[in-house]
């Protein structure tokens, strides 16, 4: 059954474009929704502020989505999702979905060697990743690696040189050859998939969260009875972008990672 709430966009935010990796993934499943993807630019990056703070600046971006009509609301950031996830969840009725790191699937690709987490230094403090690491840990070898200052490059959009620079420096203390997977714990390093891979050596799995953000979504919408009609049919993305930042120079950058990201999307 149609109703007014199931023709009502997609709200997803994060603090910058990282989460607009997230938006694709979704996109390639619900290709037939309308979106709206909320960039937190003023306040980025959430990665090296304190909890409190970033869950004040969580329920301040989903007040704005709200303002705007939205059926559910797709928290895609990491740091954003351990920091305010259940507050959101508390305040609004309509479906939550957060983020965490993909630690599950990595641990069944990798038992035999070591998993390396990389994320902002906020979300590897939060309890969210630490009772993850609880539960896996004894099953595999599991490493957190910080990351402070790597979502500012990608924002930038600084050349492979200088990212694959960062990267061999906070790689340099592991054995690579031991590692098995790589865990990306931020929405950001999906766009540096290939530098990672590169960095970390062929042999390694690099694994995130998105696709299974996306299908709990999904599932989430069909329980609710929320999906558009024609979800699922193919077209072209309907997309609407914000932002707390420099409008006109904030939503070109999205425009062109999402761009980016369809493309690459699309090839694989």
């Amino acid at each position: 059954m149609v109703n007014n709430h199931n023709i009502l966009p997609i709200g997803v935010f994060d603090s910058g474009i990282g989460g607009i990796s997230v938006l694709t993934e979704i996109i390639k499943y619900l290709p037939g929704e309308k979106y709206i993807y909320l960039a937190d630019s003023a306040n980025a990056p959430y990665g090296t502020k304190s909890c409190q703070h970033v869950r004040e600046l969580s329920l301040n971006a989903a007040k704005i989505l709200f303002s705007e009509g939205i059926k559910a609301l797709v928290v895609a950031c990491n740091t954003a999702t351990s920091a305010a996830v259940n507050d959101l969840r508390k305040q609004y009725a309509f479906p939550v979905i957060g983020m965490e790191p993909a630690l599950k699937p990595a641990v069944e690709i990798g038992k035999s060697g070591i998993i390396v987490v990389m994320a902002t230094p906020l979300t590897l403090q939060e309890e969210k990743f630490n009772a993850l690491y609880s539960r896996y840990n004894h099953e595999a070898s599991i490493i957190p690696l910080p990351c402070p200052g790597l979502v500012e490059l990608i924002e930038s959009e600084a050349g492979t040189g200088r990212i694959s620079e960062y990267l061999k420096q906070a790689f340099g203390n592991l054995e690579k050859s031991k590692i098995s997977a790589v865990v990306l714990g931020c929405t950001h390093y999906s766009f540096i998939r290939k530098e990672i891979s590169d960095t970390a050596g062929p042999h390694v799995k690099i694994v995130d969260g998105n696709a299974g953000t996306a299908r709990h979504l999904i599932n989430t919408l069909e329980s609710y009875g929320l999906l558009a009609p024609g979800s699922k049919e193919p077209k072209p993305p309907e997309v609407k972008f914000i932002t707390t930042g420099n409008r006109n120079e904030v939503i070109q950058v999205c425009r062109r990672f999402l761009k980016k990201a369809l493309a690459v999307n699309r090839q694989m």
